[in-house]
Formats: structure tokens, C-alpha cells, sequence
């Protein structure tokens, strides 16, 4: 991909990538998106708070990640993300970072 070379590996792409897209996560449903095992992402998300990137909160039994609005860079990660997410081919942002986050309508027909 684009970034992965100055994120270390893919794995931290695609996890700052969704972050990016979706503003918070958890690691199953960030697993589940890429089709990644849950250990890896784990793996990343808790580099990426022990380096002050992203905070984390326990919901229940599920630990959530969002930005760190401390951050120092947090600006600049977000204008170089943005920029990245732009320059995806179309079928990659469709199929990873476009989707429903929210219940339908009720009666609304699917498209």
C-alpha cells in the first residue's frame, strides 16, 4: 500500500487507515474488515497507544480505540491519512472504509 514503508508494515496502515475513516475501533472489527487475525491488530493498536497516538476505554468487555486529541502530530497524521485514503484505488475505499455504521431506516427498501 502507500504508507507502509513509514508505518512499519501493512498491519499499521490499515489500522491508522481505519481509524482514519471511522474516527474509533476495536480490534475485532478492525480484524474482521481486512480479514486479518486479531492478534496482529491488537498488536498495533497497543503500539500505537503506548506511543501516544491513540487512546483506549473499556466498554464492557471490549476495549475501544479513538485519536489521542493530546497528540502532538495528531494534525498532521490526519492531513497525511486523509491524503492517503484519497489516492486509494475506488474499489479498495468501497470495500474497506465505506461501511454502514448505522442501523436502516425501518421499511427503507435495500438499494
Amino acid at each position: 500500500m502507500l504508507l507502509s514503508g513509514l508505518f512499519g508494515n501493512d498491519t499499521a496502515e490499515k489500522v491508522l487507515l481505519y481509524m482514519e475513516s471511522y474516527g474509533s475501533g476495536y480490534p475485532r472489527g478492525i480484524a474482521n474488515t481486512f480479514g486479518l487475525p486479531v492478534s496482529q491488530i491488537q498488536r498495533q493498536l497497543e503500539r500505537f497507544e503506548r506511543e501516544g497516538v491513540l487512546a483506549s476505554r473499556l466498554i464492557g468487555k471490549t476495549r475501544e480505540y479513538q485519536w489521542n486529541p493530546r497528540y502532538l502530530f495528531r494534525d498532521e497524521l490526519h492531513a497525511l491519512l486523509q491524503k492517503a485514503l484519497s489516492h486509494l484505488p475506488e474499489e479498495y475505499q468501497t470495500k474497506y472504509f465505506r461501511a454502514r455504521a448505522r442501523p436502516r431506516r425501518k421499511g427503507k427498501p435495500l438499494p
